[in-house]
């Protein structure tokens, strides 16, 4: 069985780990685009201040190991540009030589991932100093010119762009955030996106809120931001706006997608193209709570796509259970994460609901260095069964977020949270976690 992966980071192989563990005689081919393997990516903006030292520390595995410990033919430098469903064939060309290629599949799983959205036209992109950042590539890019700039203007204020402003700050840079909306963090409620922006101000971040990105300006090389407001000197600009699925070279391919382009798939990760499969950033995502199809694309889905994907087509079959949106992100000393719905979602979906906002301590209040978690919990009115949560602190989110992810994931209700046996001392929670103090309060 011939086996073609297109992508070689999260999804792609651990989908191709699964094939090689569950079919001995597989033979397995990877086309990536770049020249890098298994990385995580989320670690890369720490690269910025050193949190981590080298943006190849990221890296899990290379091309060379995938090839020589698990004769995959794990190929660099090689970029998709069509596939044929009908005649099981992968188009392209190689990206050092603009040699053309083609190879023939059994199996075929897309896992390109997604790409940087852009801010503005085209045009704007031919001056130096603006960057995406997403990739080993890109990170170096940056890490090459940051002892010779001072300030930065970070494009956006949602995960990525919160984390470089931190790091960058870390670094000792100047750094300014330019929005078009009023708050940062936009998968959050105002009341929460207001502590982060209050850290934020806290910490020497500039915040410019309601301001249209127009043009950049400058000679070979960004000297400003031009917003429809005002004029912003800068030494470079990091566009940090989101991202799309990589699925254009899917045109005409017959392969079904989300209106954003993110590829339909089944919980078997099947395309609408018999023996193409699809999983990560360029895949859609099922979503158990709002009980539809949605795009969320995390590390931690794409693996579980990947290997889902893997499974199946190397007949072992499997299913996808979905996501429930849960992510969490460090802003300098706060903790943020969100799982499920917040209000508006709740409100857009129809849903009769009900919400509560607590501030409890991480700890026993009398055990020293108490932290206050704020967090806002929904429910729907009738049954009870929960719906979402945000919270944010400076200690102990992660730990409350991942319980309620799982009480979101098994459809607990609310006074299925008082019945939880949570672990307790003094140095780590209360008797009864913040979680349980919200559904106590209900009944």
């Amino acid at each position: 069985m011939k086996y073609v992966i297109i992508g070689g980071d999260a999804a792609g192989m651990s989908a191709a780990m699964e094939i090689y563990r569950h079919d001995e005689t597989a033979q397995i081919t990877t086309l990536e685009k770049g020249q890098h393997y298994s990385y995580g990516q989320c670690g890369l903006p720490y690269v910025i201040d050193g949190t981590v030292p080298k943006a190849e520390d990221v890296v899990h595995k290379t091309a060379a190991q995938f090839r020589e410990k698990y004769a995959i033919d794990a190929r660099t430098g090689h970029c998709v540009t069509k596939i044929d469903a009908v005649e099981r064939k992968v188009y392209g060309y190689k990206t050092d030589s603009s040699e053309n290629f083609e190879v023939a599949y059994d199996r075929l799983l897309i896992a390109t991932g997604a790409e940087p959205k852009r801010a503005l036209p085209d045009a704007q992109y031919e001056m130096d100093g603006i960057y995406h950042f997403k990739t080993i590539p890109q990170t170096q890019d940056i890490q090459r010119i940051l002892d010779d700039i001072q300030q930065v203007t970070i494009i956006g204020g949602g995960y990525i762009a919160l984390e470089l402003a931190e790091t960058f700050k870390q670094a000792g840079k100047q750094v300014r955030i330019i929005l078009r909306s009023s708050q940062v963090a936009s998968f959050l409620e105002y009341e929460f996106a207001e502590k982060i922006q209050q850290e934020l101000l806290q910490q020497g971040v500039e915040i410019v809120f309601n301001e249209k990105l127009q043009r950049y300006k400058g000679d070979g090389h960004v000297v400003a931001v031009q917003t429809d407001r005002a004029t912003y000197q800068t030494d470079i600009v990091v566009e940090a706006v989101g991202v799309e699925p990589n699925t254009a070279f899917l045109e005409d391919s017959g392969v079904y997608t989300l209106k954003n382009g993110a590829i339909l798939v089944n919980p078997h990760m099947e395309t609408s193209m018999q023996y193409v499969y699809a999983a990560g950033d360029c895949a859609s995502h099922y979503h158990n709570v709002k009980g539809k199809n949605d795009y969320i694309p995390l590390g931690t889905t794409a693996n579980k796509q990947g290997r889902i994907a893997g499974l199946n087509m190397s007949g072992t079959p499997e299913e996808f259970r979905g996501i429930v949106g849960t992510s969490i992100l460090k802003c300098f000393d706060l903790q943020i994460a969100k799982a499920g719905l917040n209000e508006h979602e709740a409100k857009a979906l129809g849903y009769d609901y009900e919400t509560y906002t607590h501030e409890a301590g991480n700890h026993a209040s009398y055990y020293p260095n108490v932290e206050q978690i704020y967090m806002k919990m929904i429910w729907r009115k009738r049954s009870q069964e929960l719906l979402g949560i945000q919270l944010i602190g400076k200690d102990g989110i992660d730990k409350r977020i991942d319980v309620f992810a799982t009480a979101l994931h098994q459809r607990l209700k609310l006074h299925d949270l008082i019945d939880l046996d949570l672990s307790y001392a003094p140095p780590f929670n209360s008797v009864w976690d913040p979680l349980q103090q919200v559904a106590k309060r209900q009944f």
